[in-house]
């Protein structure tokens, strides 16, 4: 095996976790000693998530919304940067491509990402046709939970890289009236109006929000609109309900994938073949309609109940066919929590059920440009993929001790599949019903009141989407059936990938900062892996179950206050994401690295807080070189990257201004990866880059 060479900033990080882990000066840890109740119209929650979190045997993330919006927030990439553990690169648009310990490492941005369990306020935005991310507007939360890797367990996440809860702004957290705007480089605008309050027993909260941006890239303008309601009623002292509605619209042009020579020489060129076709992506319009209903049956038990209904149709147009897609779930959750006592030690029992539904999956095909003497609008094929997807799950947390606490569960999952070409009409479908399970063994030790040990055994299950099994068949309609011959015409079945996950961390507070550090080692099993067979203009990505592979790595985290005085505070906070995922004794390419993610992933920002209100700060990131195949053949090169911000929080709350510079060397390099199977070494168009230098300035306004 390869001897792994740390670079010099992460050898740094390393050193100042080892030093965080030493007891001085430090502040009290939360006890995980009781499950208290959570009220879900606090007017600020993210303490409570921070405590939450504590008693939880793995590794998690707490995102606070006010922080991150004191910068550009266009999307999803901005909110999770700084996270230890996470990787979120755009190409410049909403489509941002997400992984968690390797999870959905083969996809591309844009496409609905996989392998992370996605909720809304606790309501499951993720189907079984994968995680759709328009509804997904930064400027609408308040913050962002996440639970990495098999620690979404009590929640029925059961994806290989865990869970993300997006939590809605409200009327107790977000009061009155507020203007929000922000403009920058490349005709990026980004335009808000939102409006909360409480009024007896009722909070509310609604907002507006339009973005458009011409890209960096050639043919990569964008825009949408939509907007969001978040109304509560505490009906009674232990009744409460909350009710959610999102609409948003979304169209972006796709300038495709580049060369590593091209992102070197003239990273804002598109894809030839993306310009030929005018390759888009119009989404026209997504709705969301959920409620979650809290009842508080005792002093000791309490029960949650939600159900949502999402619509969300897409209009692809990037190959040679326009494929209208017709999405619609139904989704809900029910979960019961009781505190009791085993043997004379504190307890609390969660019992959980998570359904996720496809109402409806459909697909019309049809010619885009004439094509074999066809005429463009011609009709070439009608299919569908649904799935349910039911997870039943049970999990116990003991308190064996003022310092020690056990957690067992265990999860049964069901996975239904239904795909099938309806037109022309060939009788090859694939109907398929799987059971699975996952069980969990956890820790938390809380070994002095400045540091927690936890660790954790976990399986993970995660079915395929059903649209991977036609989209990506090999099985094709032959010469003499008119337009449709070279389509598939049938789906191919695909194994659940599962893994069993050993995890062991520490987190807590010294002298030199919060801190955690976490180690992980995963065997994956029929894990999902894709590869761009034929790309655009008639692009065709398989996916297929692996053989076995190995994730594993270390994730830190360090935030640290280096002065503190009457004027202002000096801090550092420092993220760091190694990541080594590899097929074990593969017959084709042996113990090769899997392709898409950097090895060494590091972000860290210095800034300074004036008592005034005033801030500046400035930040690097750090990726390593990252194959490109499945054969290690070809690497995108690696990047570091600077910028920097000012601003100014008015201490009354009521105003907020900010300057920033991005990628202040105008470095160019890839943001993100969609692998290939082997290249023999030819730079293949496998990247899209990331933005360079950039200049963007915001406002908002409260009262």
């Amino acid at each position: 095996m390869t001897p792994v060479v740390l670079p010099p900033c992460v050898l740094a990080v390393a050193v100042l976790t080892a030093l965080a882990a030493l007891p001085a000066r430090a502040e009290t840890a939360a006890q995980p000693t009781t499950l208290d109740r959570v009220d879900v119209t606090a007017a600020d929650t993210t303490d409570a998530a921070r405590k939450a979190l504590a008693r939880v045997p793995g590794a998690g993330n707490v995102v606070d919304l006010a922080k991150v919006s004191q910068g550009r927030v266009v999307g999803t990439a901005d909110v999770l940067a700084y996270q230890p553990g996470i990787t979120a690169q755009s190409p410049g648009n909403e489509g941002t491509k997400v992984s968690i310990r390797g999870s959905g490492i083969n996809r591309g941005p844009g496409a609905h990402a996989s392998g992370i369990s996605v909720s809304l306020d606790g309501l499951p935005l993720t189907g079984a046709g994968g995680t759709p991310y328009e509804l997904l507007e930064p400027l609408w939360l308040s913050r962002v939970d996440v639970l990495r890797g098999a620690n979404g367990f009590e929640r029925g996440a059961l994806a290989l890289g865990g869970a993300i809860n997006y939590v809605s702004r409200s009327g107790r957290d977000a009061p009155g009236l507020e203007l929000h705007y922000e403009a920058g480089s490349r005709g990026y605008q980004k335009r808000s109006v939102g409006y909360g309050g409480v009024q007896d027993a009722l909070d509310y909260y609604v907002a507006y929000t339009d973005t458009q941006f011409d890209g960096y890239q050639r043919h990569a303008s964008g825009d949408g609109k939509g907007a969001m309601a978040n109304i509560g009623w505490q009906i009674t002292p232990d009744l409460q309900t909350r009710f959610f509605v999102r609409y948003r619209e979304t169209h972006h042009e796709t300038p495709g994938r580049l060369t590593r020579a091209q992102i070197r020489n003239d990273p804002r060129a598109a894809n030839p073949a993306n310009l030929a076709i005018d390759a888009s992506r119009p989404q026209p319009g997504s709705t969301w309609i959920g409620n979650m209903t809290t009842l508080q049956v005792d002093e000791d038990s309490s029960l949650q109940a939600g159900v949502v209904y999402h619509k969300y149709p897409m209009d692809l147009n990037e190959s040679l066919y326009r494929q209208q897609l017709d999405y619609a779930n139904l989704n809900a959750t029910l979960d019961y929590r009781r505190r009791h006592t085993v043997f004379g030690r504190d307890s609390v029992t969660t019992i959980g059920l998570r359904v996720t539904h496809d109402l409806d999956a459909d697909v019309r095909e049809t010619l885009r440009f004439p094509s074999n003497g066809y005429p463009a609008g011609t009709h070439t094929r009608d299919f569908s993929h649904h799935g349910t997807d039911s997870t039943l799950h049970v999990s116990n947390e003991l308190q064996l001790s003022d310092a020690l606490s056990v957690q067992t569960g265990v999860a049964l999952v069901q996975t239904r599949r239904e795909v099938e070409v309806t037109w022309p009409r060939t009788g090859e479908r694939l109907n398929e019903r799987d059971w699975d399970y996952a069980p969990r063994l956890g820790f938390t030790w809380q070994a002095s009141p400045a540091a927690q040990w936890f660790g954790n055994l976990s399986r993970s299950v995660e079915p395929a989407h059903p649209w991977s099994m036609i989209w990506g068949s090999n099985l094709f309609f032959p010469a003499g059936n008119g337009a449709s011959s070279g389509r598939q015409r049938a789906p191919v079945a695909l194994d659940n990938q599962t893994a069993t996950t050993l995890e062991l961390g520490a987190r807590g507070t010294a002298g030199i900062g919060q801190w955690e550090l976490i180690g992980y080692y995963a065997h994956v099993n029929h894990e999902l892996l894709s590869v761009e067979v034929a790309p655009v203009p008639n692009l065709f990505i398989a996916e297929n179950n692996a053989s076995p592979t190995v994730h594993r790595g270390v994730e830190a985290g360090l935030d640290s206050t280096l002065y503190q005085g009457s004027t202002g505070r000096m801090s550092l906070r420092q993220a760091y994401t190694f990541s080594d995922f590899r097929y074990r004794h593969d017959a084709r390419f042996g113990e090769n690295w899997l392709p898409g993610l950097p090895r060494h992933y590091y972000q860290a920002e210095l800034r300074y807080d004036h008592a005034s209100g005033l801030y500046a700060a400035v930040n690097t990131e750090y990726a390593s070189k990252t194959f490109v195949d499945y054969a290690n053949s070809f690497r995108a090169d690696g990047h570091v990257i600077f910028g920097s911000r000012v601003g100014f929080d008015a201490p009354s709350g009521r105003w907020q201004g900010w300057l920033e510079l991005r990628n202040l060397g105008d470095k160019h390099y890839a943001a993100t990866v969609t692998p290939g199977y082997d290249d023999a070494g030819r730079d293949v168009a496998r990247s899209t880059p990331g933005e360079g230098f950039g200049v963007y300035a915001g406002a908002r306004l409260r009262w």
